[in-house]
């Protein structure tokens, strides 16, 4: 049986930063990083809360897209918790290691 060879989309890889991309870009902190994430999170959630008031008070709004951006506000913030919880497991685990 004879299997032909797999030719790789080359679309697929322009959108991957490669180490010399990465090392021609800024020093971002990582502190500057979950700014900009926490900030990204608190966007969906005030998006979501106008979405839903604007379905509350009757305007022409459609309640899969309330549904949709309720949950994806829902997903974010959840996913923001277990990132501080590893951060707050990282660094219980610095403090108690012995110099």
């Amino acid at each position: 049986m004879k299997i032909n060879n797999f030719v790789p989309d080359s679309k697929i890889f322009d959108s991957i930063k490669f180490k010399d991309d990465l090392e021609n870009e800024e020093n971002v902190s990582f502190l500057d990083t979950l700014k900009e994430k926490l900030n990204e999170v608190n966007e969906k959630q005030i998006k979501a809360e106008d979405l839903t008031e604007s379905f509350i008070k009757g305007e022409d709004v459609d309640i899969h897209d309330v549904m949709l951006q309720t949950e994806e506000a829902k997903m974010s913030l959840e996913l923001a918790v277990q990132v501080r919880n590893k951060i707050v497991e990282a660094y219980q685990e610095i403090t108690r290691m012995q110099l």
